[in-house]
């Protein structure tokens, strides 16, 4: 089960596993690297279903020189994706960029200038994903591997995957989304319920793209590229210190289902479109499609709020933040800055201007 997808000491994972024929096949000495991170305690996020390896994610602090043919990348701190592979058996699209965002967060949390990854031009699947993800390739080492990398100094505001995990300082404007706290946990691990580490598992699992279909009073007034706050609807009392902002992400994609009642997509075209990116099941899709107003909104999940750093209703309230309901409100790139701020974030570390 994806649920089962978390971080696992070297020494408790069997190396025998037959996961790591192939790895074993195309890296001579991975048996001695493997033994060398155990000793070390070194930790890899790990997918088991039925005690049988399926994912496995391994990082490493570099701040060495990478020899290219022809070319030499200088010494400057690194973050390497040393080991990344997924079982073609679970390795959808979902899993594979849980697993390069959990990367790339990670990147972002150490402060390095760049993160690479070496890998051979048959894992086409994988390289598809990381160019999807802003890695560029570098060129190619003496045993035939591609090394792919990703700067902080070039990083691609184009696109909401390609700078991932950074937010953009051109985004047209910021806004929030609120969601009914069932629902919410559903589709966002809630930092007040797990630590850094278990969100980084579910996501993992279940991919940094979220949708969500709302039913706004009126049609909403959202934009592809607007960074919005995902605002968690306590449903239960002291709802003005319990309901809060607990994540942030990148609006790629909205689709408008239903506006002032007239059909924009019929039903099966609606469940259809909507397949299984949502947490919604048919039945309550279903019944979301009886609404008046019914919009699919498509986000990249750049990032949550600290255990106990969430930003309650009554915060933003005193802030003047808060002065109308959450989907009529328009915030300004320095009013959604004040809001990382309140959740204890480093702006300069998720909004980097190259200007």
């Amino acid at each position: 089960m994806i649920s089962d997808l978390s971080w696992m000491p070297f020494k408790n994972i069997s190396l025998d596993d037959p996961f790591f024929e192939s790895l074993k096949d195309d890296y001579p000495g991975f048996d001695v690297w493997f033994k060398k991170k155990s000793l070390n305690g070194d930790k890899a996020l790990v997918l088991l279903e039925e005690e049988r390896i399926h994912a496995f994610l391994a990082l490493k602090d570099e701040n060495e020189e990478i020899v290219l043919t022809g070319n030499i990348l200088p010494a400057i701190a690194r973050l390497k994706i040393s080991t990344l592979k997924i079982d073609e058996k679970v390795g959808g699209q979902r899993l594979g960029e849980g697993l390069i965002g959990v990367a790339l967060w990670h990147w972002q949390k150490v402060g390095a200038e760049e993160i690479y990854v070496t890998i051979f031009e048959k894992q086409e699947k994988l390289i598809g994903l990381l160019k999807r993800f802003g890695f560029v390739c570098q060129g190619c080492k003496v045993n035939g591997e591609l090394v792919f990398l990703k700067s902080r100094k070039n990083l691609d505001y184009s696109d909401a995957y390609k700078a991932f995990p950074f937010l953009s300082p051109n985004a047209p404007k910021a806004g929030i989304i609120p969601i009914k706290d069932g629902f919410h946990d559903r589709l966002f691990p809630y930092s007040e319920s797990y630590y850094a580490n278990e969100i980084e598992g579910t996501t993992a699992g279940n991919g940094i793209t979220k949708v969500y279909i709302g039913t706004p009073y009126t049609a909403t007034h959202y934009t592809e590229g607007e960074i919005v706050g995902i605002y968690r609807i306590y449903d239960g009392a002291n709802k003005g210190s319990r309901s809060a902002i607990t994540s942030f992400c990148t609006i790629t994609k909205i689709t408008f289902v239903k506006r002032n009642e007239r059909c924009l997509m019929t039903l099966d075209e609606y469940l259809a479109n909507a397949g299984n990116k949502t947490v919604f099941s048919k039945d309550e899709l279903s019944g979301i499609y009886r609404s008046s107003n019914v919009v699919m909104i498509e986000m990249v999940y750049n990032g949550f709020f600290d255990k106990g750093h969430n930003i309650t209703y009554w915060q933003l309230k005193n802030k003047g933040l808060f002065e109308s309901h959450p989907y009529n409100i328009d915030y300004s790139m320095n009013e959604m800055i004040e809001i990382l701020k309140l959740g204890g974030k480093d702006v300069g570390n998720i909004i980097i201007d190259k200007t």
